[in-house]
C-alpha cells in the first residue's frame, strides 16, 4: 500500500473520531495527517519525514488554530443564563403577595412569588423588583 493512502486513511479516521468527541484536538492531529499525505505524494519523502511533516504541522495547528476555534464554538458563553437575566426586573402583584401566597406578572409571564422577608405583604397592582427565581417562585421586594 503506498504512503500517501496511508497517511490519508489516518487522516479521514481522525477526522470522523472527531466527530465522536467535538474536542477539536483529533482535527488539528487529522490536519497534521493530510499535511504528511501531501508532502508524501509531492516530493515522495521518506516515512520519517513524514512523520516529522505530521508532527510540526499538527503542533502548530494546535497552538494557533485550536484555541481561536474553541472560543468560537463555545455556547453561550458570556449571556446570562435566561433565570438569571429576570433578577433585578420589576413586576406587577396580581394576587396578594406573602409569605405562602401570591402571584405576579413578570415579563409577560404569571410567577408564583414570595418576599424577600417574610413579614412583607404586597398587594394586587403594586410594583416589586425580583431578587432571585427559586425553583419556579419568584424571590421579591419592593424599594420604598
Amino acid at each position: 500500500m503506498p504512503v500517501p493512502l496511508i497517511w490519508l486513511i489516518l487522516a479521514l479516521g481522525l477526522a470522523g473520531a472527531e466527530a465522536l468527541t467535538g474536542d477539536m484536538f483529533l482535527l488539528m492531529l487529522a490536519g497534521g495527517a493530510l499535511a504528511a499525505t501531501g508532502s508524501s505524494w509531492l516530493f515522495d519523502l521518506p516515512i520519517w519525514a513524514d512523520g516529522v511533516v505530521f508532527l510540526v504541522v499538527s503542533v502548530l495547528l494546535l497552538v494557533t488554530v485550536r484555541p481561536s476555534l474553541r472560543r468560537r464554538l463555545e455556547v453561550g458563553r458570556g449571556l446570562p443564563e435566561p433565570i438569571k437575566a429576570l433578577e433585578g426586573k420589576t413586576a406587577l402583584v396580581l394576587d396578594r403577595v406573602a409569605e405562602h401566597e401570591g402571584q405576579i406578572k413578570l415579563d409577560g409571564e404569571v410567577w408564583t412569588a414570595r418576599p424577600l422577608n417574610e413579614d412583607d405583604v404586597y398587594e394586587p397592582g403594586e410594583h416589586v423588583t425580583v431578587v432571585r427565581i427559586d425553583g419556579a417562585t419568584a424571590v421579591v421586594f419592593k424599594a420604598t
